[in-house]
C-alpha cells in the first residue's frame, strides 16, 4: 500500500487514502511471503511441521529451493521447469537491460520514480516489471549450496526460456541431501502445465508421500 497524498507532519494518528500494490516483481519479497506462510502455519494445532514440503514451478521453482535452504523446517521441495539464477561469474556487461534496471533504482531511491504500474511488461514478453535493480541481485541457485531438504528437480528436455544445466541442474548438483532430477521428454516450459501436467504431478505426489508421509 502507498499513500495517494503526503502524510500530515508529527506522529499522530491519520487517517489515509492508499492505492494497492499489485502486478510487480520483487522475489526478495516474494519470498518472504513464503516464509511468512510457514510461520503461520507453525501456529496451527493440525499441522505437522515434521512433514512440511513446498513445490514451486517457473520463477518460484527457484524461490523454494531458496526458503528450504534457509529454514529448517522444510522437509522436501518440488522445484519444476525452475528459473533458478545464479551469481554471475563476472561483472554484468553494461548491457541495455542492466542500465535500465540500475537507473530505475537510482530514481526510486531518490524518490522519482516509484513502483512499476500493475501487470507492466518491461523485461520481454514477463507480465509484471520488476523493482529497481532486484532482479539483478537475485540469486537462489546459491542457496542451492546449503540445500539438505530431499528435492525433485523437474525440468522440460525442450525448455526454451533458460538453460536447464545452468537453472535446475546446476540446483541439482549443489544440493547435498536426498535429491532427484527428472527431465520429461518432447516439451516445452509451458507444456508443464498442459500435456505433462498430469506426469508432473504423480512425480510431486510420490516424491511427497516417499519423504514426508508417515509410514503405516
Amino acid at each position: 500500500m502507498v499513500l495517494t497524498g503526503p502524510a500530515p507532519a508529527g506522529d499522530a494518528p491519520f487517517t489515509a487514502e492508499v492505492r494497492p500494490l499489485r502486478g510487480y516483481i520483487d522475489p526478495f519479497e516474494q519470498v518472504e511471503d513464503w516464509f511468512n506462510a510457514i510461520d503461520w502455519l507453525a501456529g496451527e494445532p493440525m499441522a505437522d511441521m515434521n512433514r512440511l514440503g513446498l513445490r514451486g514451478s517457473s520463477y518460484s521453482g527457484g524461490h523454494v529451493v531458496y526458503v528450504a535452504s534457509r529454514d529448517p523446517r522444510v522437509r522436501a521441495i518440488v522445484s519444476q521447469v525452475p528459473g533458478i539464477a545464479s551469481r554471475p561469474e563476472a561483472n554484468p556487461a553494461e548491457t541495455p537491460l542492466v542500465r535500465a534496471e540500475r537507473d530505475r533504482a537510482t530514481r526510486m531511491a531518490r524518490g522519482e520514480l516509484g513502483y512499476p504500474a500493475p501487470r507492466e511488461k518491461l523485461v520481454g514478453d514477463l507480465t509484471g516489471a520488476p523493482v529497481g535493480d532486484k532482479l539483478l541481485r537475485w540469486w537462489p541457485n546459491e542457496e542451492a549450496y546449503h540445500l539438505t531438504a530431499a528435492a525433485l528437480f523437474i525440468v522440460a528436455e525442450n525448455e526454451e526460456l533458460m538453460r536447464n544445466k545452468d537453472n535446475g541442474q546446476r540446483a541439482f548438483e549443489r544440493a547435498s541431501g536426498p535429491k532427484q532430477f527428472v527431465t520429461i521428454p518432447g516439451i516445452r516450459h509451458y507444456g508443464i502445465y498442459g500435456e505433462a501436467r498430469a506426469q508432473a504431478v504423480k512425480l510431486a505426489i510420490d516424491w511427497f508421500n516417499q519423504y514426508l508421509k508417515v509410514a503405516k
